[in-house]
């Protein structure tokens, strides 16, 4: 057995655990919900077109859409379709799915990518009273994606890593930007 083969072994096994011991059927609709938080990028999308409006939060808002841009470039547009990883009710015919299946591949996850993305901005921009939640929202949206079956843990991971890394770009681009060094240097009278 190759080290891939005992990779998918290992999340097709945490994610049967996960179906077979932690899905309940009174709980279903709340991992729905807040899978459907990350649906498209809708809710990061959202909340950071709000955070443009006041002045205070511009740079928050403008960081966190250009993070997603970036992680959504890193996972859908280059990853998702160098890798094509089949789905998990593709590969393992035990798994079900609690939601419609999605068509795009599996690896790595672009909910979880999204939400991390605007996660990790608001976590390091933010006051912490606003930058915890995201995260902890953030987690929420990465572990439905295993709830409703339709991810990897690998997949997940993924997703966390290229948020990181479109996170940490947005932020280093932003704050090395021309144009915002400019408005800068224009209020403090340079």
């Amino acid at each position: 057995m190759n080290i891939l083969d005992w990779l998918q072994n290992i999340d097709a096994g945490i994610l049967l655990f996960i179906q077979e011991y932690m899905r309940i059927e009174a709980f279903n609709g709340f991992w729905k919900a807040i899978t459907f938080l990350g649906n498209g990028g809708w809710f990061w999308l959202a909340l950071g077109l709000l955070l443009l409006i006041p002045q205070k939060t511009r740079k928050i808002g403008l960081t966190a859409l250009f993070s997603i841009l970036i992680g959504f470039l890193i996972t859908n547009v280059v990853l998702k379709n160098w890798i094509a990883r089949p789905r998990p009710y593709v590969t393992v015919s035990s798994i079900y799915p609690l939601i419609s299946k999605p068509g795009e591949f599996s690896f790595p996850s672009g909910h979880t990518c999204v939400s991390f993305a605007s996660g990790f901005i608001y976590y390091r921009m933010a006051p912490k009273k606003y930058g915890i939640p995201a995260m902890i929202l953030a987690g929420l949206i990465a572990f439905s994606r295993l709830y409703v079956g339709v991810h990897y843990p690998g997949d997940v991971l993924g997703g966390i890593a290229a948020a990181w890394v479109g996170s940490m770009l947005a932020y280093y681009l932003m704050n090395k930007s021309r144009f915002l060094q400019k408005k800068r240097d224009m209020k403090s009278g340079d």
